[in-house]
Parts: C-alpha cells; sequence; structure tokens
C-alpha cells in the first residue's frame, strides 16, 4: 500500500513550547500478567488498516531528547517531503515525566500528541491508563519492519503479546574512566568488577591523581538506574517482580554497604550535581552514566576518554546492564488515519539511516540491527564499545523502579539518605521496601485488578 498523500501547501514545521530539556531514564521490562484489560488493544484489533489512508497532518510530542531538536527537526522536514504529511512538533516538556504528566493531563482534553516521547519509566503507567495504541499491526500497515529492531529495546514495551511503543532515544549505562588518570597512576585497564574499582580508586588517590576517584549520582540523577548495575552484581536487586523483599536481601544490603563505606572511605562521593559534567570537568576519574552522555563527554572534557562494560559483582558477573531512554508511542485517542500517519513517522524516525544519524547529533545508541553505523564508530569508538555492551549483557529492569509510580523517586530519595550520612544500611532499606509496597498495594493495584 503507497501511503503517499497528496501535496499540500508547504507549512514549517513548529515548536509550540521552548524549554528544552534532557533525562536519561531507567528502562522497564516485559509486563507482568494482570487481571485488567485493555480497550485500546480492542480497538486497534478491530480496525481495517488496509482501508485506511494517513491523515494530512500530525503532531509529535518530544521533550528533544539528548539535545535533539536540530536533528529531529531534519528527519522530520525529510519525513513531510517524502510523505506530504505535515508535522507539529510540540516541546511538550522538558524531560520525560513532564512529557507523562501533560499526556495524562490532556486525555480530558483530548488535545493529545498522535506519536509522543514515551520514557521506558513512564510508559507503563500510560498503558494502564488506556491511552497507547498497540502498534503491532499498524505498524506494519504502515510499511515498517519491526523484526529490524534491536530485539531487547524493542521488547522493552512487549506487554501481554503487544508492543506499545518503538525504541528512539535509546541508551544503556556504561563505565567512564580518565584514561590520562589512569596514566598518572600506573592503571592499564578498566574495571571488570567492582572490587577492581575499588583497588583503582584507592591507586587513584593514593597516587595523588584525584581526591575524588569515582562518583555516584545525586537523587536528581537517577540514582537507582546507575546503581542497578552495582545490585544486580550482588546478586540483588530492588523488586522481584511485584515483590519487594529483595530490597532486605542479603544481597541488596551488601551491595548498598559497599557505595556507603566507598563514600565514608573517601575514594567515591555522592555528585552535588551531575556526575557526567564533574567528569568532563576533571573532578572525578570514573562515574557510571548514560551512553546518551558519550558525545557531549567526549566533547567537552579535556583528556581522553575511555569507556568500558559495567563491572561485575561477585555473584553476577555479565547480566549486570540496565537499559535507559525513551521509545516513541502512538496515542490510543488519535483517529486510525493519525494513528496510521504517527506509525510511518515513527518508522521514518527509527529507519536504519536515521537511527545513525540520530545517534551521531545525541550519542543515543542505534536502535535497528540493520543500521550501518562504521563510520560512527570509525570516528568515535566508544561508541562502539556502548553497542557491543547492549548485545551481551543487558537486561530488563526491576518492575518496582520502572513500573510502580513514585517507585524510582522512593529509591532516589532513599539511596541519597544512605550515600550521604551514616545511616543504617539495612533498617533504611527496609524503610524503602515498605514505601514501595505501600505504593503499589494503594495506587497501583487496583488499577492492574480493575
Amino acid at each position: 500500500m503507497n501511503h503517499r498523500i497528496r501535496s499540500t501547501r508547504a507549512k514549517r514545521v513548529t515548536t509550540t513550547v521552548a524549554a528544552l530539556g534532557v533525562a536519561a531514564l531507567g528502562l522497564t521490562a516485559c509486563g507482568p500478567a494482570v487481571g485488567a484489560t485493555d480497550p485500546s488493544a480492542d480497538a486497534a484489533a478491530a480496525t481495517d488498516w488496509t482501508s485506511v489512508e494517513p491523515a494530512e497532518s500530525i503532531s509529535f510530542w518530544t521533550n528533544h531528547p539528548g539535545g535533539s531538536q536540530e536533528i529531529e527537526q531534519q528527519l522530520i522536514d525529510s519525513f513531510t517531503e517524502e510523505t506530504g504529511i505535515e508535522v507539529e512538533v510540540v516541546t511538550a516538556g522538558a524531560n520525560y515525566e513532564e512529557i507523562s504528566q501533560r499526556y495524562q493531563t490532556a486525555q480530558t482534553s483530548g488535545d493529545v500528541g498522535d506519536l509522543v516521547v514515551m520514557s521506558d519509566a513512564t510508559w507503563f503507567t500510560n498503558y494502564v491508563n488506556g491511552s497507547l495504541l498497540p502498534l503491532d499491526d499498524v505498524f506494519a500497515a504502515a510499511g515498517g519492519d519491526a523484526s529490524t529492531y534491536n530485539t531487547t529495546l524493542f521488547d522493552d514495551y512487549l506487554y501481554e503479546g503487544s508492543h506499545f511503543a518503538v525504541p528512539y532515544s535509546r541508551s544503556t549505562t556504561i563505565f567512564y574512566y580518565n584514561k590520562d588518570d589512569y596514566a598518572a597512576a600506573g592503571l592499564d585497564a578498566a574495571p571488570t568488577t567492582w572490587d577492581e574499582v575499588q583497588a583503582n580508586s584507592q591507586a587513584l588517590v593514593e597516587a595523588g591523581v584525584t581526591d575524588t576517584a569515582f562518583s555516584f549520582p545525586p537523587a536528581e540523577d537517577y540514582p537507582a538506574w546507575m546503581m542497578n548495575n552495582l545490585v544486580w552484581g550482588y546478586g540483588g536487586g530492588w523488586s522481584d517482580e511485584w515483590d519487594a523483599s529483595a530490597m532486605t536481601s542479603d544481597e541488596t544490603v551488601q551491595a548498598v554497604q559497599f557505595a556507603q563505606d566507598a563514600v565514608l572511605d573517601g575514594w567515591a562521593n555522592v555528585s552535588s550535581g551531575s556526575p557526567a559534567d564533574d567528569f568532563a570537568a576533571g573532578a572525578t576519574s570514573q562515574f557510571i552514566g548514560s551512553t546518551g552522555s558519550l558525545g557531549g563527554v567526549t566533547e567537552t572534557a579535556g583528556f581522553e576518554v575511555g569507556v568500558a562494560f559495567l563491572p561485575g559483582g561477585p555473584v553476577e558477573t555479565e547480566l549486570v546492564v540496565p537499559t535507559g531512554g525513551a521509545g516513541i508511542a502512538i496515542s490510543a485517542s488519535s483517529t486510525p488515519e493519525e494513528q496510521l500517519a504517527a506509525a510511518m513517522l515513527a518508522d521514518h524516525l527509527t529507519s536504519a539511516e536515521n537511527t545513525v544519524a540520530f545517534s551521531a547529533e545525541t550519542g543515543y545508541m542505534p536502535v535497528r540491527s540493520d543500521a550501518d553505523a562504521s563510520e560512527l564508530y570509525a570516528a568515535n569508538p566508544n561508541f562502539e564499545v556502548a553497542v557491543n555492551q547492549l548485545e551481551t549483557r543487558t537486561r530488563t529492569q526491576d518492575f518496582m523502579r520502572v513500573f510502580l509510580p513514585g517507585g524510582d523517586l522512593t529509591l532516589a530519595t532513599g539511596l541519597q539518605r544512605i550515600l550521604t550520612t551514616d545511616a543504617d544500611v539495612a533498617e533504611s532499606l527496609a524503610e524503602m521496601q515498605a514505601e514501595l509496597e505501600g505504593l503499589y498495594e494503594n495506587d497501583l493495584a487496583p488499577q492492574l485488578e480493575g
């Protein structure tokens, strides 16, 4: 089916809100089985997409992740040129949370985006509200080949047999280190375990290379996402599906105790702002951060930036990497014509060629397995390290962090308290567990069972 529509009078794609921002959020897992039914799934299944023609205009709600406003505009301009479909670009928030909040509020007015940037920590809430379209059928009708998406990234949006977004501005966490500092301290290679992180850090401090060898993120910089690697490495977790008792397991307590001891012993700190900014300024020698920061850190750092796979722990050595970032979802309340056009735009924005262009400008990873990123890797080999890690080390995140509204905030504030004081780790984690269980029982469980 040829979905090029008739040419329309040229209209410059507009941005309706001036705010810009980036938030590297954590990712979701495949959803649990619940009792609730999704009315949007029934509506999508009832649509005969072969009889639908795409709308002549749609809206795209975005926060321009990774400072991507310019490249987004270029890709949308080329989409309009190819299809004749006009796209109104709406800066719907300064970060992923603001987009999600605005999108939820707009459900009552009906003034919602047709295609919406949806964090992998916010899409599930919007699914529960019935506001996202299962997109497998409409994506195929739009001519998209979903089989070429990286399977790990695409299936982060898989719930009860349907996908509710396609990957867009995607990332993992990765280990950053200052190669110049390493050389000055006589260190030859990046650490592969957390014991080696400690040993390298102590060597950096003892050599007088740095006062702070490693930085943990503050509460506002998603510590539960960044520290998933450490907790998983010790065999712990923030939850086992909806069972939050993993929070107080011996393994989780040991992992978080390791982090607190690192700060108390002086080889690590908690950044007062962004660990990525501290690292680029030379104020810390190592940190764990989003691959989405790779381009900016490489450009601004006055030293050779090294990246490596995330370190393993004493229990789990490999599957210790959480994915992150956002996808793009289609509104369940849009008309079938708008939904088809939105699916076409989603396919275009994330095509093999365009995902590489987006990655080159932002530092996010190519999301298609057939993307040729060889020129990107040649220009900055660190990008290839991030993609190789994606292929071999990633796992989906714990439900209580990414599915539970308020879960990440509970974890972030609790971890901030533990890492910046001498609070008892086991007692603090028990308090966090109780708060997570209360949020689940009072706020989410009734919706899942409704």
